[in-house]
């Protein structure tokens, strides 16, 4: 009897039992964006949820794992929802507002069914994290008007090669060589590109704040970042588009396995920047400490 009552411990545990869930919710959710071949939100799901565990593991032992009623069956019907749209949601561009929205409504309810609205703001950080992980790319196409950036990062890409040497001119979105040109359509944007890196400043602002004076610029600089690094790619491929033998290498560097190459140039020139900032503190810190002891 006894032994029987140590097995049934851990069953009556809830947090085994959101822990399951929890899983259960990720490998679901990761193989429905890993089947949606979209690499870049697969791998800045990977990287929030990673960030969200290493969160949730320091305070494991403060949460409060207490939910009413209400909010459990609320929680438990956004999850059910998440669930059967994964099986059923149709192929497409809708399939892809699903797979960037369905983890944080995932996580929201979760949340709800862990500790219930009043322990929400328990959870603020990794839903702020996981918000940002994919939300702000569908709200910024669904409720915004690219056309502006897609204009600015034709004039940008277009001085670019003018400074370089080459006799080029705009005309709207089109970057025109002599031989050829490319439009710059709202795909080529960098949308993408600033929603990730901003994902990234919002990790690294909750998991390694710097000062709160600088802390305002972090996602400036990324999308700064974000936005020179695709207007020198959208240059590059104006180049490669002009010469008609180069058809094959403008493939592989607009949609094929180059473009990921910049993707992580963006990514390691923010991690540079944000390395320093992080070391030009410590630095700091540690010259007052010397003032000091001196």
């Amino acid at each position: 009897m006894k032994a029987t009552h140590v097995l049934n411990q851990p069953i009556q545990n809830p947090k085994w039992w959101l822990l399951g869930i929890s899983g259960g919710l990720v490998a679901i959710l990761l193989t429905v964006i890993w089947k949606a071949d979209d690499n870049s939100h697969l791998g800045m799901s990977v990287l929030a949820l990673f960030a969200v565990a290493s969160l949730i593991g320091d305070k494991k032992h403060k949460l409060n794992l207490e939910s009413d009623i209400f909010s459990s069956v609320i929680g438990a019907l956004i999850i059910s929802i998440v669930l059967w749209f994964s099986k059923y949601f149709p192929q497409g561009k809708l399939f892809a507002v699903y797979t960037h929205l369905s983890p944080f409504i995932a996580a929201l309810g979760l949340s709800l069914l862990a500790s219930g609205v009043k322990g929400l703001k328990q959870y603020w950080q990794e839903l702020v994290i996981i918000f940002f992980a994919g939300v702000p790319k569908v709200l910024i196409f669904a409720l915004l008007d690219i056309t502006p950036l897609s204009v600015l990062t034709a004039k940008f890409s277009t001085l670019i090669l003018w400074y370089s040497g080459f006799e080029v001119y705009l005309q709207d979105v089109y970057i025109n060589l002599p031989t050829g040109g490319i439009k710059v359509a709202e795909n080529c944007a960098g949308i993408e590109w600033i929603c990730h890196l901003l994902g990234l400043s919002v990790i690294g602002l909750l998991m390694f704040p710097p000062d709160p004076k600088k802390r305002i610029f972090v996602p400036i600089v990324a999308v700064i970042i974000a936005f020179i690094v695709n207007a020198v790619r959208v240059a590059i491929l104006a180049v490669i588009a002009a010469n008609q033998d180069q058809q094959a290498a403008f493939k592989f560097w607009h949609v094929g396995d180059g473009s990921f190459v910049f993707g992580m140039i963006t990514v390691i020139i923010f991690g540079l920047f944000y390395w320093l900032l992080l070391n030009q503190e410590d630095a700091k810190k540690k010259n007052i400490t010397r003032s000091e002891s001196q």
